[in-house]
């Protein structure tokens, strides 16, 4: 029976540092991952594509406010639609080369994919998502009165603007993702969370000024689509206990007791590995039946148990 995988693909993945941002140097780093995708599609899944866009949207930001003077400026939704697309046709070109080199005729697309949140979702009231370019106090307060932005000061870095990060509710595209599975594609899909939108009383949608983050849209994408693994790609090979510690230790699998009980000890930060975790599961709780985490270099070796961390219901 044909298994299917949803592949989160952290920002890592497509940016290796910050001296290698420019677009070839993003298909460079992203031809690295297609190898390995292309590895388990060659294995016989059914692949669903996700990713990060963080940079990119910050890109793309950055020359909206440096051209303001003679272009209009770009709303963050229309901003994670375009990386989708930019991106999107980044992997999946890489990845149709890769597929074509080996001789598999497996067809790759991407659907550009609204996601749905709860316009009365806490976060709203409360953002925290930092976006954008780094400014000095005076500008940040300039654009805080003048665009009605939050601004925070971020770890001695500089100041940057934040919004919501609201939980992803229902993915608008579920059903043309589904029929393109069926249909025997490798789908690219909810990318950077999925274009935030609110739904008004007669079930119009409405783009709005926040992020989703990736790991809960891939969480929920994988329960939509009945997905066997959801495998979540970042920087390092394993989960780790104390990470960055003398005591650090890695870990080769976690029950979702587990999982929480270490949430809940604080071994996994909310701005790092406690977005995946949680993802796992809810992933999990929702039917999965089982997540890993890894780096992009041993996705297929995880999936064959030689390493990275796997979590189980059990």
């Amino acid at each position: 029976m044909t298994t299917t995988v949803v592949i989160a693909i952290g920002g890592n993945s497509l940016i290796k540092d910050k001296h290698h941002q420019t677009v070839p140097d993003q298909f460079a780093a992203t031809q690295e991952t297609c190898i390995r995708v292309a590895d388990i599609v060659q294995q016989g899944w059914k692949v669903v594509i996700t990713h990060g866009n963080g940079p990119q949207v910050g890109f793309i930001l950055l020359r909206s406010e440096l051209a303001s003077d003679v272009l209009h400026t770009v709303p963050l939704d229309s901003c994670g639609a375009d990386t989708q697309g930019a991106l999107g046709y980044m992997i999946q070109q890489l990845l149709d080369n890769e597929l074509l080199k080996r001789g598999v005729e497996i067809p790759v697309a991407t659907v550009v994919t609204q996601v749905v949140v709860d316009a009365n979702d806490p976060a709203f009231d409360n953002p925290t998502k930092p976006i954008g370019p780094f400014y000095d106090e005076e500008r940040a307060r300039l654009y805080e009165r003048e665009q009605d932005w939050v601004v925070v000061e971020d770890a001695g870095r500089g100041w940057r603007r934040v919004v919501p990060s609201p939980a992803p509710r229902e993915i608008v595209e579920l059903e043309a993702i589904k029929t393109l599975l069926r249909s025997g594609f490798v789908v690219i899909g909810v990318g950077g969370g999925g274009i935030p939108v609110v739904r008004d009383r007669e079930g119009n949608l409405r783009g709005v000024e926040a992020v989703i983050d990736k790991d809960y849209a891939s969480s929920l994408l994988a329960c939509g689509i009945d997905a066997d693994l959801l495998l979540i790609s970042t920087a390092v090979e394993k989960v780790y206990l104390n990470y960055g510690e003398p005591s650090q230790r890695p870990l080769d699998h976690l029950t979702v007791a587990e999982a929480k009980e270490y949430l809940r000890e604080g071994h996994f930060p909310p701005g790092s590995m406690g977005p995946k975790i949680e993802a796992a599961i809810q992933f999990l709780e929702g039917g999965g039946q089982e997540a890993l985490i890894t780096s992009p270099e041993n996705l297929l070796r995880a999936m064959k148990g030689e390493t990275g961390t796997r979590i189980t219901m059990g």
